[in-house]
Order: C-alpha cells, then sequence, then structure tokens
C-alpha cells in the first residue's frame, strides 16, 4: 500500500512540474491576447499564397493559414490578424526580434533554420519543390539545356543554394541576378535582365500569374529540390508552437473526416466519436492546447478545410492552375496526414 501511495504522489509531482513548465511557456499566446490580435509575417507579393488585392484584403494559402490560428486563439476573425510583408533576407530577423508572433511566409523547413536560427517550424502546409521559369522566346524545353544562362534568384534563400549545386553537378555555367524584393526580381525577369528566373514552383506559378503577358512564360518540367514549406514560430514556446501546429492540422483532419464549412454545422450532430471528439462535442482537445473546445469548428467554419483553401487560393480553377499533387490527402496520394485528435 505504501509503495503505491508513493508511486502515486511521485506521479502527481511529476504530472505538476510538466504543466507548471507548460504553462510557464505560453507567452506568445498570452501577449497576443493581451493585445487582441496576431502579428504575422507574410509574403506580401507572390500572388496564390500571399498579398494584399486593390481593395486591401489580404488572400492567399498562407494568409488563410494564419486566419486559422487567429480563429484558434479567439474564435472569430474581427480585426484579429496584422499583416508584416517581409522579404526573404527579413523573415526570419523579424520573428527572432518578436517583431512578428507568426511566420506564414512560404518559408521551407531545413536543419539549419530549425536549430542555429532558433526557430521551430510546424505543420508543412504546402509541398513543394525549386523549378525554373523562362520567356517561351528562349526556345528551351529543359532545364538542362541552361549552360551559359543569366538567372534570376533570390539572395539568403535555399533558391540560391540549390541553383548552385545544381548548375555544379550538371557541369553548367551561370550568372547570377540578385534583387532582395520578389516583386523587383519578377520586373528585372519581365524586363530581359535575366534568362531564367528560379524559385520554389509554387512561386514561380504565382509570379507567372500576375505577370503582364503569362502566356509569354513557361515553367520547365525540373523539379531539382524537396521544399517543404511551413509556418514558423520561435523555439522554446512550446504552447504557441502546438497551438499553430494543431491549427494547420486541423484543416488537415476535417477534410480526411468529410467535414466542409458547409457541413460542419450537421456534423455537429455526428455520432462518430473521432467527430465528437475533433469538434469538441466531446470536450478535451480545446482544453489540452489552452484553448476553446471548439477551436476546430471554428476554423473550419470561418475558414475551411485544407481542400478548400488550397481550391481557393491555388487550385486547378485559379490563375496558378496547381494541381493537388504532394499535397493531395494520403488517402490520395499525397503527403497530407493529420495525426489523431484525441
Amino acid at each position: 500500500m505504501k509503495m503505491w501511495k508513493s508511486l502515486f504522489v511521485g506521479c502527481t509531482l511529476v504530472a505538476a512540474s510538466v504543466g507548471m513548465a507548460y504553462a510557464g511557456n505560453g507567452d506568445t499566446l498570452k501577449a497576443v491576447q493581451e493585445k487582441g490580435y496576431i502579428q504575422v509575417g507574410v509574403n506580401g507579393d507572390l500572388f496564390g499564397f500571399g498579398k494584399a488585392d486593390q481593395k486591401g484584403v489580404w488572400k492567399g494559402l498562407d494568409v488563410d493559414t494564419a486566419r486559422a490560428v487567429a480563429v484558434a486563439v479567439f474564435g472569430d476573425l474581427k480585426d484579429r490578424l496584422r499583416f508584416t510583408p517581409l522579404t526573404a533576407k527579413t523573415r526570419f530577423t523579424a520573428l527572432q526580434s518578436k517583431e512578428i508572433d507568426l511566420l506564414t511566409r512560404n518559408a521551407t523547413q531545413t536543419l539549419s533554420r530549425d536549430t542555429a536560427l532558433g526557430l521551430d517550424f510546424v505543420q508543412v502546409n504546402y509541398y513543394d519543390g525549386q523549378g525554373f521559369m523562362v520567356p517561351k522566346s528562349l526556345g528551351v524545353k529543359s532545364s538542362k539545356e541552361l549552360s551559359g544562362a543569366t538567372v534570376c534568384v533570390l539572395p539568403g534563400t535555399t533558391t540560391e543554394l540549390n541553383a548552385a549545386d545544381y548548375f555544379r553537378s550538371n557541369s553548367m555555367e551561370w550568372k547570377t541576378v540578385t534583387i532582395e524584393s520578389t516583386a523587383e526580381l519578377s520586373q528585372a525577369f519581365y524586363a530581359g535582365r535575366c534568362d531564367v528566373m528560379t524559385s520554389d514552383a509554387s512561386q514561380l506559378a504565382g509570379i507567372r500569374a500576375s505577370a503582364p503577358k503569362a502566356d509569354d512564360f513557361m515553367i520547365l518540367p525540373e523539379i531539382i529540390s524537396k521544399e517543404p514549406l511551413a509556418p514558423a514560430v520561435r523555439h522554446g514556446d512550446n504552447q504557441w508552437k502546438d497551438i499553430v501546429n494543431y491549427a494547420v492540422l486541423a484543416m488537415i483532419n476535417a477534410e480526411e473526416l468529410g467535414i466542409t464549412s458547409e457541413n460542419v454545422d450537421e456534423m455537429l450532430k455526428s455520432k462518430n466519436p473521432k467527430i465528437q471528439r475533433f469538434l469538441g462535442v466531446s470536450p478535451g482537445n480545446g482544453a489540452a492546447l489552452g484553448l476553446d473546445e471548439k477551436f476546430a469548428y471554428n476554423i473550419i467554419k470561418q475558414v475551411g478545410n485544407y481542400g478548400e483553401i488550397f481550391e481557393r487560393n491555388v487550385g486547378v480553377n485559379t490563375p496558378l492552375g496547381i494541381e493537388r499533387g504532394l499535397n493531395a490527402l494520403w488517402t490520395n496520394g499525397g503527403l497530407m496526414y493529420s495525426p489523431p485528435f484525441k
């Protein structure tokens, strides 16, 4: 009896200490709740992922990802986000310096960024790979034909290193034109200052869609890298990381369960225990994150599931015309997969 009593007391103390450590780690959540909004770092000029329209309304896959986090935290979207446009060079320092609370700016997760930069990446919201875009007038059909080309590339990115490795490994010469701003780099490409533009294939699709004459350009078929693009937070705030992570996963899990923004209210009546737990009918998930029990319901109702945000921002019926591919659910041959919500 004494042994069991000692074991119970020991487990209770361990649980209490873990809970205290966890509670003390919620600095970001507390800060955003006090000010009433989340400061989000975004691309700012990438159609389909992060860009304000002519009325100043922010749109894009990364923007909707930020909206999902805001709804998880606040339960609504009433002026809950402030957007900070960032370049590839300034995006990580803005997060490190606490200029922003969250980075959703088509950033590739890498080992060095996870460690040396003091960042934590959460669930990937877009699986991508680097490609090349050329004017059709250049007359090339493959990236293997680009020896001697002048290439427009953003500095301080994995893109620059990948391109250097690719040209070197294929014994090809190249010259670079580096400009920090995506918009200015695109203009340089359109003006003929370089023969080729290289970036993530999704970014090339967004740039091409915004071109003065989109049909004058083509994206070559080769993909030369793996680019898992994911939101990022500062290292060390475990609760905030969990919240951002499960906000993204909620959209993926909803698509797996067949829950959409249109049928989510009806799904509240489901007898399926997985759906009951996910939508907060059966409590537990929200409390575990320090959120309302219906955080996932609120995300799907106000933002949509992953398939919905993909299709409206970058899908086949948008100017980008991107098929799901790797970003399909795992049940459809893609990589999108959510752990159980329980």
